[in-house]
């Protein structure tokens, strides 16, 4: 499944954790250095699952968990599926940002996430309504369970903004 190119906008249906994370490596296959992905959906939608399917498609180096604690985490280039360039990985789990009084963007400025995204493929969970503003464009990926049968939606959009309030 990992081979096959994804073409955004894509829509699908994932049936466990495991395609959840098997969609994030086929998404990896067309993510370069500068992309920022933002992952939203409620607890529990398969976000840390998809961030790990990205980290293995990407084959960057380390265990790759959930940054609650320390905000963000940067995972060093290793070698690539298919031959394709490396890339580092940085995941930021944005829950928290905005809690301790500051604004959520100044707590993203003091991460210096803007000069990583240049040189890294950025994924942010929690981040919808708060990083946009750090690139002219991003990929959004929604995520969303059913409690019922554990099946996932998955919904991914290239998002580019021209000038403030010009979302294409």
């Amino acid at each position: 499944m990992s081979d096959v190119l994804l073409t955004l906008p894509v829509d699908a249906e994932l049936a466990t954790a495991a395609d959840t994370a098997e969609f994030g490596a086929r998404l990896a296959n067309v993510l370069v250095a500068g992309d920022l992905v933002i992952l939203d959906g409620p607890l529990g939608a398969g976000k840390t699952a998809m961030t790990k399917g990205i980290a293995a498609g990407l084959g960057v180096q380390g265990r790759v968990t959930s940054p609650t604690f320390v905000i963000a985490r940067e995972h060093r280039p290793g070698p690539r599926p298919h031959g394709l360039p490396p890339i580092a990985l940085v995941h930021v789990d944005a829950y928290r940002l905005g809690m301790t009084g500051q604004s959520a963007l100044d707590e993203l400025d003091a991460l210096d996430l803007d000069t990583d995204l240049t040189d890294a493929v950025v994924v942010v969970e929690w981040g919808e309504g708060l990083v946009e503003k750090l690139t002219d464009g991003h990929i959004s990926v929604r995520l969303t369970r059913d409690p019922e049968s554990d099946v996932r939606r998955v919904t991914v959009r290239r998002v580019t903004t021209s000038a403030p309030g010009d979302v294409r």
